[in-house]
Formats: structure tokens, C-alpha cells, sequence
């Protein structure tokens, strides 16, 4: 942990854990580190400190340097991405990579963090176009089943079958809450017509369902905090542009790991930037809300 982490783990302050996937992956160099650093004040700003998550030559890193964003953000970075199953090879091979959520929730866990704030949650994905089932179901619903912490999220990627992923989360009881909304948030939009389990309308009682939770079980808590209106994307537009990506995805034969950063491009690329945009605000206001959460379970 970076000095400033640590010092505020040990004195049971406000921290948010944040990936660095969606950094070196999800975004286009130069916007990444504006992002980063955007993320990080806007934590700060929230009064809670930010513990941004990588690992770099072996060493898992929570909380990063300046200079160490600044790599991590690099054009010629050249990250592995890794999830909770990388780690391991990562470390003892000297490697280096960005992490995942599933990664990210175990080193933060693991640190003593118990917020964490991203994009959109792992999930199942769909079936690829004249298949019937699908066995790619992301590594992010297993780890926070089993890992204690808050992540604020817009929902699951809405790439992804969000009905189906819900039903995971529910197999391993995993609180789900809407954070002033009845309808399951998706990713660039608001509403996906699922119902939320529960509803949470301040920070307080977000993080009064969390302690409670942890009186019952090891699990983490999905906290959904829809896209911010203004930055919402038009459904019809969403729509095809989800068929288009699943369709090039097919096309590739690209499976595994893979098919989440194509169709991400895909829609950042065919939308003209506008899912960029979306990304960018959803996951600011994650952070905010996750500080504000960080804040209220350090009382």
C-alpha cells in the first residue's frame, strides 16, 4: 500500500479502491489519465482517499504514485489484463497488469478497503449470434460472492444478459441495490425494466445494508447507481449497436476476455464517442457516491 493508503486504512478513514482495467483497456491513451486523475479528485473531493489498483513488476500496488498512473496510462504500456486468477502467475512471473473488478475487490479486500467504485459489473454474456447457450460468465459474480466489499457500479455492462447475471448474484446472495432508483441501471442506460431488490436512497443507508449484511455473510454488495441522465445513450441506438458487436465478435471468433474490450470499442467507435462520454460520467459519479459510502461506514 501506498503510505498515504496505509495510514489511512490504519486509522479506519475513508478509502475507495479503483481499477485500473478500464484505464489502460477501456479508454484511449491520454484520456485515461485525465480520467484517472479526474477519478481521484473527485474521491478526494468526496473526503475519502483513493486507492487506484495495479500490479507493476510483480508487486500488486494499492495506491498508485503520480508516476505510476502515468505508466500505467501509457500508449506503450503494454498491461495484461488481470483477473483474480492472473494474479498469482503475475506476481511470481515479476508481471505486469491492470486489474479487473474481480482482482481489484480481492486486493482491496485484502488491504483492508471495503468500497470500491467502477464502470459496470462483470456478468453473462449473451450467446454469440446461431449459438443457444454460453458458458462465459465473468470471474466478477464468483469473487464478490465470496469477498466482502461494497462495489458501486451502473449496473452490469449492457453488453451482457443482465437477467441472467442477476440470477447469479441471487444464487450467491449477493445484495443488490438501487441507489434512488427502482429499475436495474445498464451500464450507458439508466433503466434495463428489471426491478431492484432493494432500494437505497442516501449513503447512510448503503452502507447501514452493508454492515448489516456482513452480521450474515463473507459476500460483497452490489450498490447500482444509474448513468447520470444527460450522458444516458439513446436506446435504439444502444440496441444496434449491441446486435453490430455481436455480430463482429462472431465474426472474429473472439471469445474469453477478449469479447467485452471489442464490444466496448465497437460502441465507443460506431457511437462517436458518445458511449465514451457516458463511460467517463458513470464512473465519476460511481466514485463520488462510493466516498461518500467509504465516509459514512468510517463513522
Amino acid at each position: 500500500m501506498s503510505p498515504e493508503v496505509a495510514d489511512a486504512v490504519a486509522d479506519h478513514a475513508p478509502v475507495v479502491a479503483l481499477e485500473s482495467t478500464l484505464l489502460s483497456h477501456g479508454l484511449p491513451p491520454g484520456r485515461n489519465l485525465e480520467v484517472a486523475r479526474r477519478l481521484e479528485r473527485t474521491v478526494r473531493d468526496a473526503g475519502a482517499v483513493p486507492a487506484t489498483i495495479a500490479v507493476l513488476d510483480g508487486v500488486p500496488r494499492v495506491g498508485l504514485t503520480s508516476a505510476e498512473l502515468e505508466r500505467v496510462c501509457a500508449p506503450d504500456a503494454g498491461l495484461d489484463k488481470l483477473s483474480l486468477r492472473d494474479l498469482g502467475p503475475a506476481v511470481a512471473l515479476r508481471g505486469s497488469g491492470a486489474t479487473t473488478v474481480a482482482s481489484t475487490a480481492a486486493l482491496a479486500h485484502a488491504a483492508g478497503i471495503a468500497v470500491f467504485a467502477t464502470g459496470g459489473l462483470g456478468g453473462v454474456h449473451h450467446p454469440l449470434p446461431g449459438a443457444d447457450v454460453t458458458w462465459d460468465v465473468s470471474a466478477d459474480l464468483g469473487t464478490l460472492a465470496r469477498t466482502g466489499v461494497v462495489v458501486v457500479c451502473s449496473g452490469m455492462k449492457s453488453i451482457l444478459d443482465i437477467p441472467a447475471t442477476l440470477e447469479v448474484l441471487e444464487t450467491h446472495s449477493v445484495p443488490v441495490l438501487g441507489y434512488r432508483t427502482d429499475d436495474f441501471p445498464a451500464f450507458y442506460l439508466s433503466a434495463s425494466g428489471l426491478p431492484v431488490p432493494h432500494r437505497v436512497d442516501d449513503p447512510a443507508r448503503a452502507a447501514a445494508v452493508f454492515a448489516a449484511h456482513r452480521d450474515f455473510s463473507d459476500s460483497g454488495v452490489l450498490l447500482a447507481n444509474p448513468v447520470p441522465a444527460e450522458h444516458e445513450l439513446d436506446r435504439a441506438t444502444h440496441d444496434r449497436l449491441l446486435a453490430e458487436g455481436l455480430e463482429l465478435v462472431r465474426k472474429r471468433g473472439i471469445s474469453g476476455s477478449d469479447v467485452t474490450p471489442v464490444l466496448l470499442e465497437h460502441f465507443h467507435t460506431a457511437s462517436g464517442g458518445a458511449s465514451l462520454d457516458a463511460n467517463e460520467a458513470l464512473v465519476l459519479s460511481n466514485a463520488d457516491l462510493a466516498a461518500r459510502v467509504a465516509s459514512e461506514l468510517a463513522r
